[in-house]
């Protein structure tokens, strides 16, 4: 027969404290959130029962299913994040005067300056990547249909013989 181990829950202020219990020993621990606090379970359950997969009941407030939803929200639900700061365009050159006007005043470089600048730190394109000057233009013959590509032949497979 096998017997399942017991992961109970409570909820401590901003902490989750856990104990698990199982085969006549309870074990206790504490973590900073119900996701930290689950695999905190899994590890007590591991020094329960070694190299074993034993079956594990996780409880909060007596409940499985009020454990799984609470756990699985917070699984689901996306962090809080500041919203993006777009920098003005032109780079890091004009994020920068934008942060600081007033030095951009004193010593303000020519525009046509900075453009070359921004060429010559780019490197140039190895000849397999860079695309062909001329580009041919379709022949008027040729229409255009969906899914065939340019070449193909207008009769299907199947006529040509």
């Amino acid at each position: 027969m096998v017997e399942t181990i017991t992961a109970t829950y409570k909820h401590d202020n901003d902490d989750w404290t856990i104990t698990v219990s199982g085969r006549g020993k309870e074990l206790t621990g504490k973590a900073p959130g119900i996701i930290a606090a689950r695999d905190r379970a899994d590890q007590l359950v591991e020094k329960l029962a070694p190299n074993e997969r034993p079956t594990v009941v996780h409880l909060l407030n007596g409940n499985a299913l009020e454990f799984t939803s609470a756990y699985m929200a917070a699984r689901l639900t996306l962090p809080e994040i500041e919203p993006l700061e777009i920098p003005p365009s032109g780079g890091a050159k004009a994020a920068k005067d934008a942060a600081a006007p007033a030095e951009s005043d004193k010593a303000e470089a020519p525009a046509p300056a900075a453009a070359e600048k921004d060429k010559a730190a780019k490197p140039a394109l190895p000849p397999s990547k860079q695309l062909p000057k001329e580009v041919e233009d379709r022949k008027p013959d040729e229409a255009s249909r969906p899914g065939v590509t340019a070449g193909a032949s207008a009769t299907p497979p199947v006529a040509r013989a």
